[in-house]
């Protein structure tokens, strides 16, 4: 039954004036069953979001199956529709739908508004992450060409030197939702129980296009045949690695840890970059003091402000930076003092020394 504002021709259904895409005789005819119904179903619904979510699926499938011309026009017929309903601006993110039933206790979603410039990071992990994201805009063209985009990343180093926050830039820059894995859910001491989970995980990264990340990583990725491991543990890293090599899905998948060296060997050949991450250089911390600081600095010399923090994470400079231009507000000051900030910075200095000989 056709709705108002509908209108058809011989070769089927067209759907009108709702979304703004009109499809032609052939667009659909190497489309897989099963997406032509639910781009059928999402408009009959009323169903914006997953309407251009499934065109874009099938543009996606069209280009994997080396139908690059008809993957661009569908693309091409997809942005022209958002740029018509959004005023001729591109549009922004549209919340999915959140998980549901099980899956919502295994993820967790948002949607960042975060960028890359937001961040201040090693030129070679910058590099790297532009990377990533030039191949991510040009999927489609890459996939119509037979070439793989990069999508499966592991970021190492140290806590609190920026990994999480990559997934969140990365899911920004794209516009599409972040969803973090939640390990605590995921993992359970029965057998056969964590695989399973996974494998809804998987099934969601290949259902809805997002940033999937696995926060603290090696609690599943860890050596098979440690002194500690567990058959269950075992299973469960077979099973992630068979998932992720299977993974052609659209979504990008992003692993971190603080601890690569007790990661299986066989982890690093499934991913397609490995990015490493350190503590800030002395260019890189004068980088963020700047950043943070914006509005409130007080002197033009940063000197011993760096020396200062040298050694310290990203994490541990922001935080003191932060604390400082609290106290500078709650006190109606216009700026922060240096020394000040020079003394909360040698306080986690501090810290930190002590929790290095702890650890020794």
């Amino acid at each position: 039954m056709l709705q108002a504002g509908d209108s058809q021709e011989a070769g089927g259904v067209v759907p009108g004036d709702r979304f703004g895409v009109v499809v032609g005789d052939n667009t659909f005819t190497m489309a897989k069953s099963e997406q032509l119904k639910a781009l059928l179903r999402s408009y009959a619904e009323g169903d914006e979001p997953q309407f251009y979510a499934v065109a874009m699926q099938m543009a996606a499938h069209e280009a994997r199956q080396g139908h690059g011309k008809l993957a661009e026009e569908l693309k091409a017929l997809i942005d022209a529709s958002k740029m018509r309903r959004h005023g001729g601006l591109p549009s922004a993110v549209v919340p999915l739908a959140r998980p549901k039933g099980e899956l919502a206790g295994l993820l967790s979603v948002s949607y960042p508004s975060r960028h890359l410039s937001d961040l201040v990071l090693a030129e070679p992990v910058e590099q790297a992450l532009r990377r990533v994201l030039k191949e991510q805009r040009h999927l489609v063209k890459l996939r119509g060409h037979g070439l793989r985009p990069r999508r499966k990343l592991l970021l190492v180093g140290p806590s609190g030197t920026g990994k999480t926050l990559t997934a969140a830039a990365l899911a920004g820059e794209l516009h599409v939702p972040l969803f973090v894995v939640r390990l605590d859910a995921l993992i359970t001491k029965f057998m056969g129980e964590t695989a399973a989970k996974l494998r809804q995980v998987f099934d969601a990264v290949s259902a809805t296009r997002g940033v999937y990340l696995f926060d603290e990583f090696d609690a599943i990725g860890s050596q098979r045949g440690l002194t500690n491991d567990v058959g269950e543990i075992r299973r469960i890293l077979n099973s992630f690695l068979l998932m992720i090599e299977q993974d052609e899905s659209d979504s990008v998948v992003v692993a971190a840890t603080n601890h690569p060296e007790i990661l299986d060997e066989a982890l690093f050949r499934r991913f397609d970059d490995v990015i490493e991450y350190h503590v800030p250089s002395g260019n890189e911390i004068e980088a963020l003091l700047k950043l943070r600081l914006a509005g409130f600095l007080a002197t033009e010399s940063l000197d011993e402000l760096v020396v200062a923090a040298e050694g310290l994470s990203h994490a541990q400079i922001t935080n003191a930076i932060d604390d400082a231009v609290k106290e500078a507000v709650m006190h109606d000051r216009e700026t922060v003092e240096a020394d000040a900030l020079q003394l909360l910075l040698e306080h986690r200095q501090a810290v930190r020394r002590r929790a290095s000989v702890k650890k020794s």
